[in-house]
Order: C-alpha cells, then structure tokens, then sequence
C-alpha cells in the first residue's frame, strides 16, 4: 500500500503536466493551420492549402503602420526596462538598507496585480497630468509592465557574478563606475540581452496596456482587435497571429538559451574559484 502511494503521485504528475500543456497550447496549435486554408471560416476539414493571407499582409498599410508602431514601443520599452532593471537589480542584490523588500516587492506588483485595473490606473494618473495619449504614454506603461520582468532576469545574473572581480578591479585603481562599465556589465551581458528580448516579446504581445493608452496610433495587438469585427479580415488575422506566435516563440527561446549559458558560465567561475 505503501509503494502504491509513492509510485501513485510519480505517475499523476507526469500525466497532468501533459494535459495542462495540451489543454494550454491545443488552441495555438489550429491558428498556423487554418492561417494556410483556402476558405475564410476556419472549420474542419479544410477546403485547401493557399498562402495568399500571407501574400495579402505586406500590402496592408494599416499594418505596416500597426507593425512600425510595435517596434518602435518594444525597443523602447525594452531599453528603458533594461536600464531601470539594471539599476534595481544591483541595488537589490549589493546592499542592504532598510525597506529594500518592501521596495522589491512593490516593483514586482505588476505581476500579480489584474493587468486592466493597472492600465485603468495609468490612464488615469495620465489624464490627471494632462499628457495626451500616444506611442510615449504606451511605452510608459509597458516598462511598468516589463520592469518586473526584466529585475528578475538581471537579479539572477548579479546574483550569481562572483563579488571577488569587482573588489580586484577596486583593489586595482580603478573607479566604481569603471568597475561598473568595465568588469560588471560584460560578465552579466548574457543576462542583459536575454532582458532586453523579454521585454520586447512581452511588449509586442501586450494589449490591454496598449487599448487604454494608445492614441490615434495603433500598435498591433490594436490592429488585430479592430481587424477581428470584420469576417473578412479573418484570415489575415490567422496568418499575422501565426507569425506573432513565431517571433515570440524564437525570442523566448534566444533569451532562455542566452540565460542557461550565462548561468553554466557563472557556475564554472565559481567552480573555478572554489
């Protein structure tokens, strides 16, 4: 009886993660299969094998105009996350001064806070200052949304950087910050360019920020919303859907592989210096 009840949960565990993942990613599945169907109506079977969705998007200027606007707020949103991550994860992780959780944990309250209440929020405080809405107020709310993200992809590199470089470096002549920009910033690159690709991907496929504080300009979660009215529009819908799904797919994975290898590397140093 006592072995059943050990095997029992080694079995479950295994079976339930296959479920949890086939019931999370079985809907993404149908989108690249019906953005290649000949018919309009996405249903089974399919009337046929077409790219012309695909054909059609680059000659959509709405989209280019949707697809020049996402970039724009992902970089910047992405760069200015980076830095503002950099600065906090440091803080975090090199000192100790009284509040520092309590201000950890504030930073981090984006995650767990419901995402339309933050954006109601923003668009708030943003009318209160009298700023109008545009590309700037949306990427001003996707860096709160990314900071978070960004802080606990660089607070695992700060954490695992071996202290001794820095306190050689110092020892050495040099300056706090040319120890900063020469010694720290390219031991934990790695981790800064897998940030920056987080904070891009979550950017581009951010949407409820976007509705409450884009203006006239619309990025591409946007687009995709007005385009959803029109059964027409359907299928390029599907085939920009698919190749959205591609870029995040690829990104995610860049950013993990550049994460594993900075931590192998910082596991070896230390290994090193043990």
């Amino acid at each position: 009886m006592t072995a059943m009840r050990r095997l029992l949960p080694g079995r479950l565990l295994p079976a339930y993660a296959f479920l949890y993942v086939v019931f999370l990613y079985l809907p993404v599945i149908f989108l690249p299969i019906f953005s290649i169907n000949t018919a309009a109506t996405p249903k089974f079977p399919l009337s046929g094998f077409t790219l012309k969705w695909y054909h059609d998007l680059p000659r959509t200027p709405a989209l280019l105009d949707a697809t020049w606007n996402s970039l724009v707020v992902g970089v910047s949103a992405s760069i200015l996350s980076t830095v503002l991550g950099i600065l906090a994860a440091r803080s975090i992780t090199r000192y100790r001064y009284p509040g520092r959780r309590a201000i950890n944990g504030l930073i981090m309250a984006p995650l767990v806070l419901p995402e339309i209440i933050v954006a109601i929020s923003l668009l708030l405080v943003i009318l209160q200052l009298g700023l109008s809405l545009s590309l700037f107020t949306v990427v001003l709310g996707h860096v709160l949304v990314c900071v978070p993200y960004s802080m606990t992809v660089l607070t695992a590199g700060f954490e695992g950087f071996d202290r001794s470089l820095e306190e050689a470096s110092a020892d050495l002549g040099e300056s706090a910050f040319g120890t900063f920009r020469r010694v720290t910033l390219p031991m934990v690159a790695p981790a800064i360019i897998s940030s920056l690709l987080v904070c891009f991907t979550i950017s581009l496929d951010e949407f409820l920020i976007a509705f409450f504080l884009t203006g006239t300009e619309a990025t591409l979660p946007i687009y995709i919303w007005g385009q959803l009215r029109f059964a027409a529009k359907l299928p390029g819908v599907l085939a920009l859907g698919t190749l959205l799904l591609v870029a995040s797919f690829l990104l995610m994975t860049i950013a993990e592989i550049l994460r594993r290898r900075a931590a192998r590397r910082t596991q070896n140093e230390g290994g090193l210096h043990a």
